[in-house]
Formats: C-alpha cells, structure tokens, sequence
C-alpha cells in the first residue's frame, strides 16, 4: 500500500506564497505521475496542477497559471506546488496524487486518473 504525505499548507494573507509538498511511502515503486488538487466547501475536487514522472511535461488550471508552479524531485521522489500572490479564491482542502504505471511524459488531469490520494493539507488565504 503507498500513502501520499502532504505538507506545507497553512493560512497566508492574500498575496502571499506557500509551499506544498507531497512524498511517496509505504510500498512505493520508481515511477509515478503526480497531481494536486483542490476542494473547496460545496465545489467539486478540480486539477490544480499535474507533472509527469520526468518532470518535463506538466499541465496548470487556468485559475493558477503564472502564479503558481509544480516541480518534481526524483531523488526524494517529491513533488513541490509552490503557490505565489496567493488569492482568496485558491482557499481549498488541497489534495496530492500519484498515478503508476505511467510513461516518461505523461501527466493526468483528472481524479479518476490517479492511484492514490493524500489526506489533504488546508489552505486558507485571509483578504
């Protein structure tokens, strides 16, 4: 069984910057494709942000783009959102995800996609 470890969430004034980070564990193989996610009350799981194994391809919601960004570190076998100019809307439950059985470049844009989910690390942005 794998379980997927977040942190790094937290409450930040609007325009600041968090840093998300999920690992792998448990019986974990060499290769995933990884996602966060994020759910407010009363609104559907959406894709925030999804990275392919290599890193190389990655895919952002429009809500997030140019603001925040997803990286992959192969050695730690972790995946990073670092979020900047934080705004009230991105105030979310936000979930990491790991796909297996993935190809070098590809990445996954939606929940069904995924093999296993963390628990979800709260963000909240004060106005």
């Amino acid at each position: 069984q794998v379980q997927l470890v977040e942190s790094g969430g937290g409450t930040v004034q609007a325009g600041g910057s968090l840093r998300l980070s999920c690992a792998p564990s448990g019986r974990t193989s060499s290769r995933y494709a990884m996602g966060w996610f994020r759910q407010a009350p009363g609104k559907e799981r959406e894709l925030v942000a999804a990275i392919s194994w290599s890193g190389g391809s990655f895919d952002y919601a429009d809500s997030v783009k140019g603001r925040f960004t997803i990286s992959t570190d192969n050695a730690k076998n972790t995946v990073h959102l670092q979020m900047n100019s934080l705004k009230p809307e991105d105030a979310a439950l936000y979930y990491c995800a790991a796909k297996e059985r993935t190809t070098y470049y590809s990445y996954y844009t939606t929940p069904p996609d995924y093999d296993y989910w963390g628990q979800g690390t709260q963000v909240t942005v004060s106005s």
